[in-house]
């Protein structure tokens, strides 16, 4: 079975004095069953490891194709490493959308973050036009086969659901159509790699927050979530590590 994983996007947000939400979340997770990340902006990443003191894990929120070279203002899976992280987030849709992301450059950028050690969070959604044409099931298809290279490493491996159109906006997708995506990836996913594929974490994310936490946990194939807003305060963080930690 896939180990429990509560990970936490803070996208663009965080200085130094934010640091102290992250020490006490990793204090108030200490004796929780599962495993708990949060992917900070890169100028909090080496700071971060230090206020989680080992309690949770910290990760990046993007990286480069390449291990070095002249690109201006990138990150490669290297420095990340360098810089304490265990985890990148890749194909996240507000890189697809913002910056033109295809399949192809995540499946580049995911094999060289896996060869580096980096564990690599994959994200998987579909917009509102593509949901009320009934295209979702063959877009995070599409995403997963296509975003995944040939030897991907399946210890190293999340997948996370996060529809496009609830993303920050407070819509969540009901329990049947959260199972249904969840479901879907798990048999492509098996249907690609076997039963190894069973270890493979499946997040749901978009508008997760305490009030609905634990009835999204309890659907099967819910391993998790991807959280933006609510892991920016521990306290709200920590009421959703709780809720998994219980599912």
């Amino acid at each position: 079975m896939a180990r429990k994983l509560a990970a936490g996007n803070w996208k663009m947000h965080g200085l130094a004095a934010d640091l102290t939400e992250v020490a006490r979340l990793a204090h108030l997770v200490t004796a929780v069953d599962c495993d708990v990340l949060l992917c900070l902006p890169a100028t909090l990443i080496e700071r971060g490891v230090r206020a989680a003191e080992g309690r949770i894990a910290i990760g990046g929120q993007d990286c480069h194709r390449a291990a070095s070279g002249a690109h201006t203002g990138d990150i490669s899976p290297a420095m990340l490493v360098d810089a304490g992280a265990s985890h990148v987030i890749l194909g996240h849709s507000e890189r697809r959308a913002a910056c033109h992301e295809d399949d192809r450059l995540i499946n580049d950028k995911l094999a060289l973050a896996q060869a580096v050690g980096l564990t690599t969070i994959l994200c998987l959604g579909e917009t509102l036009e593509q949901r009320r044409a009934g295209e979702t099931l063959a877009v995070v298809r599409r995403q997963l086969t296509q975003g995944l290279p040939p030897d991907v490493r399946l210890q190293r491996l999340v997948l996370a659901y996060e529809p496009v159109w609830a993303i920050g906006s407070g819509l969540t997708p009901t329990l049947p159509q959260i199972a249904e995506v969840h479901a879907a990836l798990r048999a492509t996913l098996e249907d690609r790699h076997g039963e190894p594929a069973g270890g493979v974490p499946l997040l749901y994310g978009g508008s997760v927050k305490p009030g609905n936490a634990a009835e999204i946990f309890a659907l099967p194939e819910v391993d998790g979530a991807l959280v933006g807003g609510a892991s920016l305060k521990a306290d709200e963080f920590g009421a959703i590590v709780a809720a998994l930690a219980a599912a």
